[in-house]
């Protein structure tokens, strides 16, 4: 097992090496020079052409990007074009943010997508089964921006019950510690504002969880369905054990290897993909961080924020290779 971790983070060096490339060739060929739009449209050339120098954007590309490489070996994102400010330092409560949302409607999508797919196999061919898959299918197709400006419509402006946009109450923001704010909130037991950031988080959380949600349902059906065919669930329910004791303590787990991979997936995808959802919802996100780099042309805060996504994307796919042996004690790893 210790091998086999040591060899796949051992991967994980040309996986970042050639993202770091695809983002460096692609940013670069995007129109427009940074320090002309952070010096605005009237600035002279002169001063456009000393900010440039400055910044080292008017060094050929190969060299620009070996000096990046060289302070991706030591640690160094560089810094933000726009702030002047080290990436290293100012990312974190972006990502962190990212990550408390991603995390929360995973939750969502695990327990209902999970549930229903249980359930939907159970009573397999039944109106129950048609309208849960009917349900799932419909959660696939819906464009999350509509979603989550229904969402809004619904439960903020008309029945006035959860807020609309940001992470805390303003009036009475969290003091960061590790800016993941439920957490945050718990270490200070300040547990009126535990409530008000689960308040923030529900709408936001809920238009995220949608999509994975009806996936996990259909694959979970999917694989129950597999399972409860085998002779031992067969005899289990012959010899009269209850719903709950046949699919949870015999079924489930021997269903759970394709779930397992599809909730690493689409954790991934939800970490990498939350920028529509924090645009809606003024979540200060690592979406909204990378999406306001783009529009300055921020390079290193744009290749560092796509490198940090893709690096956590390979690790939960490492994660979840790894639970595949805990979970099947016939995996073994070498």
């Amino acid at each position: 097992m210790f091998a086999y971790t040591i060899r796949r983070l051992s991967m994980l060096i040309p996986v970042l090496l050639g993202m770091a490339l695809i983002v460096f060739s692609l940013i670069h060929a995007i129109p427009g020079n940074p320090a002309q739009i952070l010096l605005g449209q009237q600035a002279s050339p002169e001063a456009v052409a000393a900010l440039t120098k400055e910044m080292g954007l008017d060094q050929p590309l190969y060299i620009q990007f070996v000096e990046y490489l060289k302070s991706l070996v030591t640690g160094d994102l560089g810094d933000s074009l726009r702030t002047r400010s080290p990436i290293t330092e100012e990312v974190w409560p972006y990502l962190a943010a990212t990550i408390e949302l991603a995390l929360f409607a995973m939750v969502i999508a695990v327990f209902i997508g999970v549930n229903a797919g249980i359930l939907s196999a159970w009573f397999q061919n039944s109106w129950f089964d048609y309208l849960l898959m009917v349900a799932a299918l419909i959660g696939v197709s819906m464009p999350i921006f509509w979603l989550g400006l229904m969402e809004q419509y619904i439960f903020s402006i008309k029945l006035d019950l959860l807020p609309t946009t940001g992470r805390d109450n303003i009036r009475d923001p969290v003091t960061a510690i590790t800016h993941l704010y439920l957490l945050d909130t718990l270490m200070q037991g300040r547990f009126d504002q535990f409530i008000e950031v689960i308040r923030h988080l529900i709408l936001p959380g809920v238009a995220l969880a949608t999509i994975p949600m009806a996936i996990i349902a259909r694959i979970t059906r999917s694989s129950m369905l597999e399972v409860m065919r085998s002779d031992y669930i067969r005899t289990a329910r012959a010899k009269g054990m209850g719903m709950l004791k046949v699919v949870y303590k015999h079924s489930l787990r021997n269903a759970f290897i394709p779930i397992l991979t599809i909730i690493g997936l689409q954790m991934g995808l939800l970490l990498g993909g939350a920028i529509l959802t924090e645009t809606i919802f003024g979540w200060p996100g690592i979406g909204n961080y990378i999406y306001g780099a783009i529009q300055f042309r921020d390079y290193p805060v744009i290749q560092s924020g796509i490198l940090i996504v893709a690096a956590i994307f390979v690790c939960i796919n490492l994660i979840v290779d790894l639970l595949y042996a805990a979970i099947d004690p016939r995996i073994k790893y070498r």
